[in-house]
């Protein structure tokens, strides 16, 4: 192991030493206890079964066959989960096939950035994490399961189905992703026509049109946001069958591995004879193992939030500390847009997860030796190296069933997409902590131009996206400064992204001049080309210190000392009140479309940097 990466796992081992034997003393309790079928009383077992034809319920009952449990975040709103709706029935079929039953225990919502992106019910996005998080827990309380598929890829609901799920942490659980897209537009050529929009130049037909081409079938956005970089993390932990992530939901092959995930989960139970419940899987190697390839393909911000929360579930603790010194070792292997031209189906064909995962593991710079739901009798391999094989069909007969794994070829299918870690595009990570007087903030460094890297101008202060939209389009955006827009964090309004943002603030970057944004919101996984410091902790409803930026005050931000500096005097910063909400705007915040719903939330929730999470 690379010394780095091997001290940081350390450090977050001792950190955690606690909290983590508390946690697994839990999951052995609840692992060590009888089947539920068994277990259960009388009454209990006939509710749990009462729908089941009499032969499944006899495998249960008197067979003690395993019985496993779907929770589904199928909607037909999302088109990356539009794909679900016949999975319950298909891995139905095949567990009874593998002489096991199948319930859908239950659904959990799913909602999508991108119909509610700058609309009041972006609002309640972050929060979403969390609910479905709930949801996942009231669906597998029911008890009577011996493992769980987990269905669900986008951005708050594969972070909120995996804590959920290392809440149960005694059950062994697979992911079932669904694939990305066809590609269609391409996102530059999407932004272009987002920034003609912005500037006037391009009608709302014409807009409409683009967006359209870009977003045009069943499965992911084919950019690499929150969405996709889920699929990556879940690849780097061991969640998924090896290879799955970025197979197009009606390829041949997307079938077979659906199944497959079906005869992996049977495989970790106890039944199966390779006990790998989801709580012992996730340990701290397996978490720094998400944290190197977020870092290594210059993936989604948000991810510095639900990581943190996805590894305090398993009794992990983690901050951006630890991602930050993680990414100063971490190559940067991957260009995928936001980071480069290249989409998530290019990532694919030049060799995707299995590529980035492999390169990780021969430089020291991912652990290997872990446990994954990945076994030498299904793939031929076992630990992280699994996932350094692409998946194809078998052939009629084969004996390993419907899905075979070969190693990937060793060289990179294009290496304008993805490059070997001998020779990264760059020798650092994609994002960086950036800490001063402004408190603590994160960039994607990686997404944006090198001498971008350091923006020092004047303070604009807005408290709202929609008045920097307003100046934007008064003309009043004029030379060098930077954006503070604040009230944006999780207690005032449940921290939603600003992508609308990225269009104005590109067209005058594009024009010369000298623009970044600094914001206690967030961006996401496309906050693109402009520098943007985000997610500052603490955030200026808390009292954080962006409350004293005032318009002029010349601020720094630095990527490359990895600073966030008012250069404002120090007496005068002291001694400064920190300016406070518009009560009217709290009002809006707190109101309509079942925002009233969430104000506890909003009350309780951490801040960004301890994952934003509301069950603490």
């Amino acid at each position: 192991m690379h010394a780095l990466v091997d001290q940081v796992t350390h450090r977050i081992r001792e950190r955690s030493a606690s909290l983590r034997s508390a946690y697994l003393q839990r999951v052995d309790r609840l692992a060590g206890r009888a089947p539920g079928a068994q277990r259960m009383g009388c009454a209990n077992v006939a509710h749990a079964f009462a729908a089941l034809p009499q032969d499944e319920r006899l495998r249960i009952v008197a067979r003690r066959a395993p019985n496993l449990a779907v929770v589904t975040a199928y909607n037909d709103m999302l088109s990356a989960h539009q794909p679900y709706a016949g999975y319950p029935e298909l891995l139905r079929a095949e567990a009874l096939r593998q002489g096991a039953t199948l319930q859908v225990a239950g659904g959990v919502p799913a909602m999508c950035d991108g119909v509610t992106q700058g609309l009041p019910g972006m609002e309640l996005s972050l929060f979403s994490r969390d609910v479905i998080a709930q949801a996942t827990a009231v669906a597998l309380t029911h008890d009577v399961f011996d493992g769980a598929l987990l269905l669900g890829v986008c951005d708050k609901i594969v972070p909120g189905l995996l804590i959920g799920a290392l809440h149960f942490g005694h059950l062994p659980c697979v992911f079932v992703p669904a694939g990305p897209m066809a590609s269609g537009l391409s996102n530059n050529e999407k932004s272009k026509v987002r920034e003609q929009a912005a500037q006037g130049l391009v009608g709302r037909d014409e807009l409409l049109a683009a967006e359209q081409a870009a977003y045009h079938g069943a499965g992911t956005c084919t950019f690499y946001g929150t969405a996709n970089s889920n699929q990556m993390l879940l690849e780097a932990m061991g969640l998924h069958v090896p290879g799955a992530a970025f197979v197009h939901p009606h390829d041949p092959l997307r079938e077979a591995l659906t199944r497959e995930s079906v005869a992996t989960v049977l495989g970790l139970t106890r039944e199966g004879g390779d006990f790998r419940p989801i709580g012992r899987l996730v340990d701290e190697r397996t978490i720094v193992n998400a944290m190197v390839a977020l870092l290594a393909t210059g993936g989604s911000t948000n991810h510095l939030i639900h990581w943190v929360a996805v590894a305090r579930a398993a009794g992990i603790l983690i901050d951006w500390t630890d991602f930050s010194e993680l990414s100063s070792v971490v190559p940067l292997l991957a260009r995928v847009y936001p980071n480069g031209s290249a989409d998530v189906n290019q990532f694919q064909a030049a060799g995707g997860p299995g590529f980035v995962l492999r390169e990780l593991v021969d430089a020291g710079l991912a652990h290997g030796e872990v446990m994954t739901v990945a076994q030498n009798a299904r793939c031929g391999r076992d630990g992280l190296s699994a996932y350094g094989l692409v998946p194809r069909l078998a052939a009629a007969g084969d004996a390993r069933g419907g899905v075979r794994f070969e190693p990937l070829p060793v060289a990179s299918g294009d290496e304008a997409v993805l490059r070997p870690a001998a020779q990264p595009f760059s020798t650092t990570g994609g994002l960086k902590l950036l800490q001063g007087n402004l408190g603590r903030a994160v960039i994607k460094a990686s997404a944006v131009p090198e001498d971008r890297h350091v923006i020092e101008a004047p303070a604009r202060v807005f408290d709202s996206q929609e008045a920097l939209q307003v100046a934007f389009k008064a003309g009043t955006l004029t030379g060098d400064f930077i954006a503070v827009v604040r009230f944006q964090g999780p207690q005032a309004d449940g921290m939603p992204e600003l992508h609308k943002l990225t269009p104005p603030l590109a067209v005058l970057q594009n024009k010369g001049q000298r623009v970044a944004l600094v914001t206690d919101g967030r961006m996401s996984g496309a906050s693109g080309k402009v520098p943007a410091a985000i997610h500052v902790s603490p955030e200026a409803l808390a009292g954080g210190p962006l409350a004293k930026v005032r318009d002029g005050d010349l601020i720094r931000l630095d990527a490359v000392a990895g600073t966030l500096q008012a250069l404002v005097d120090a007496a005068d910063w002291d001694a400064r009140a920190l300016a406070v909400i518009d009560p009217a705007a709290a009002e809006e915040n707190a109101h309509g479309l079942g925002r009233e719903l969430f104000g506890g939330m909003r009350r309780t929730v951490r801040s960004a940097e301890e994952g934003a999470v509301t069950w603490i």
